[in-house]
């Protein structure tokens, strides 16, 4: 039997938060009217504990969740590779299209997401791909987990566990 401990850092800060726009798609012909939500944001990360008796310093975590959770602030999430809806740049607008319905904005208002649909699941996905992306720098990391959390309306979370690379 297996007595090793096993440690995570958490952090969720009641300005962890983004108000965005979004509609998503469903069975196949489905959307959604264009909406928006206060997201919350929550990230652990599970992994030993370093020289300095870390898994990973609170503030570094703190400080690169809040960045992700600012350049989605005040924006409407649009997903770039549904095979439904068609996202288009052109003199400063984004214009989508799904079927007979269209949308234009102002680019400056608009995330263009690399992802198929803007659930919870998958900007919980995406959120932690830029995370990985920061944690992979820090030499002296060894997390093991990445988990994120979306909270899309009081009580509905989505949580996506990403596993890191082992170099």
């Amino acid at each position: 039997m297996n007595q090793d401990p096993q440690y995570k850092v958490r952090v969720t800060k009641d300005h962890l938060v983004f108000s965005a726009a979004h509609f998503i798609t469903f069975n196949g012909n489905t959307c959604e009217r264009l909406h928006g939500h206060n997201w919350r944001v929550a990230a652990e990360l599970t992994g030993p504990l370093d020289e300095n008796g870390y898994v990973f310093d609170f503030i570094a975590l703190r400080d690169q969740l809040q960045k992700t959770v600012d350049a989605l602030d005040h924006r409407v999430l649009l997903p770039t590779q549904h095979p439904k809806i068609q996202v288009a740049e052109e003199n400063n607008e984004i214009q989508a299209t799904f079927e007979d319905r269209r949308w234009v904005f102002p680019r400056e208002d608009c995330i263009l997401l690399p992802i198929a649909n803007t659930t919870a699941e998958l900007i919980a996905h995406w959120i932690g791909q830029q995370l990985l992306s920061v944690i992979g720098s820090h030499d002296a990391s060894q997390i093991e987990i990445v988990q994120i959390e979306v909270e899309e309306n009081f009580g509905q979370w989505a949580i996506c566990q990403l596993r890191v690379p082992s170099t």
